[in-house]
């Protein structure tokens, strides 16, 4: 059995890894630059038929008389299909979940995920919907007049609900997303990163970081292999060894197709049991370097080694 202290630290981790989950979704979903967008908008350019937008004239006083512009509370049409996403930032002040909005037969997540924009008829009824809710809401706040941080704090309590949604579905990879922030954060403070987006980071020297499955993370240059990474973030005893045979085989298969490349094994410390280390040691073969997730968060000497290992083969100018 575990001693409390390890306990504790098991939870400590459990807690960075969610922060940082969370922290990645915020940039994901481009919860900030949606915002911007949106405050930037010139809403005195479009129409506001109050009735017909399902705005009412109590609400639309209230933030009128709160200093507030309109199109900061309440959705346009015209705003929803000129700004990619700004449907989700209106969803998240309406404090509804996608989940609802798939249930009224009004889905967003198409949108939220700035794939697309709703044509005239969508963004009428998303307007309307979202504004009735909205509405209710304004007209029933009991502080006078309404402060903009409370419009923050409304979209900040639904997107920390589709954050845990997302954190509960995440099934073991949360944890390569601590490993690529960690990358990232390291790569930058050294200069070395060019550019990033959702999957990939491209460093100096045009060799590119991939992020995916098997092997969790590579970094290659004009298709050749440099380094992998197997990320295993689970600490259930049970299985523990079968996972670890097919993060083995995943490098093995690595280092076939590329003899030099650099493998790199990342595993919780609460999977380390003797065998597992024994397990760990007949493959050295197949693993050139292996850490623990909890040191690398930890110790920034481990860190240091990590990326370096890492980008050892990497043409860095």
């Amino acid at each position: 059995m575990p001693e409390p202290a390890d306990r504790a630290r098991e939870w400590t981790l459990e807690q960075t890894t969610k922060s940082l989950f969370f922290h990645q979704k915020l940039h994901e979903w481009g919860l900030v630059e949606v915002a911007q967008a949106v405050e930037a908008f010139d809403g005195s350019q479009v129409r506001w038929e109050l009735t017909e937008l399902r705005i009412s004239e109590r609400a639309w006083n209230r933030v009128i008389h709160s200093g507030i512009a309109p199109v900061r509370v309440f959705a346009h049409p015209e705003v929803l299909q000129q700004i990619p996403r700004s449907v989700g930032y209106y969803r998240m002040l309406a404090m509804v979940s996608q989940k609802s909005m798939k249930r009224v037969k009004l889905d967003t997540e198409p949108y939220e995920l700035g794939k697309s924009l709703p044509d005239a008829a969508t963004a009428h009824l998303l307007a309307r919907h979202l504004n009735d809710i909205i509405c209710r809401v304004v007209e029933t706040e009991a502080t006078s007049p309404i402060r903009a941080r409370e419009l923050d704090l409304w979209r900040a309590m639904a997107a920390d609900s589709q954050a845990q949604g997302a954190w509960q579905n995440a099934k073991g990879s949360e944890y390569e997303l601590v490993v690529r922030q960690l990358l990232a954060a390291q790569l930058a403070a050294r200069k070395l990163l060019e550019a990033q987006d959702a999957s990939s980071l491209k460093l100096l020297g045009g060799s590119v970081i991939y992020f995916g499955a098997d092997p969790d993370i590579r970094l290659e240059k004009d298709g050749k292999w440099l380094s992998v990474i197997e990320v295993k973030g689970g600490i259930d005893s049970a299985g523990a060894h079968e996972r670890l045979g097919a993060s083995i085989k995943t490098l093995r298969d690595c280092k076939a197709r590329e003899p030099e490349c650099i493998t790199i094994l990342l595993l919780r410390k609460g999977t380390l049991t003797e065998g597992v280390k024994e397990r760990i040691e007949r493959s050295q073969q197949d693993i050139t370097h292996w850490f623990t997730i909890e040191d690398l968060l930890d110790d920034e000497r481990m860190r240091e080694e990590f990326v370096e290992a890492f980008i050892a083969h990497a043409p860095l100018e």
